[in-house]
């Protein structure tokens, strides 16, 4: 089992669960996080600290569509250890559906 970053991301792209992450395997793009399932131990330390309750189980029904993303993005998008800032209207994206479209392939731009 893996951690998959889902919709709920999107957006939001708080970063609690970055610093939290013991193999940094984060990695980020412009509007979206994906954590590497190649790097990731299955320790779930990361699940609980996600503002946007964004990140679940691969397990979890939601994940399916988007496991093949987060392995797609980590190999392409710049790895990331420390939280950042998250974008000034997070709060307003938190929760809303349907932003799978809004998913920006661009990686993160410092």
């Amino acid at each position: 089992m893996t951690y998959v970053v889902t919709e709920n991301c999107v957006r939001c792209k708080f970063m609690d669960c970055v610093e939290v992450c013991p193999v940094d395997c984060f990695y980020a793009g412009e509007n979206f996080l994906v954590i590497n399932p190649d790097e990731c131990i299955d320790c779930g330390v990361c699940e609980p600290e996600c503002p946007a309750e964004a990140i679940v189980p691969d397990s979890d029904d939601s994940a399916a569509s988007w496991a093949e993303l987060n392995a797609k993005y980590a190999a392409l998008w710049p790895n990331i250890t420390r939280k950042g800032t998250a974008p000034a209207d997070a709060e307003d994206w938190k929760d809303k559906p349907n932003k799978r479209e809004l998913l920006s392939s661009e990686p993160h731009k410092d």
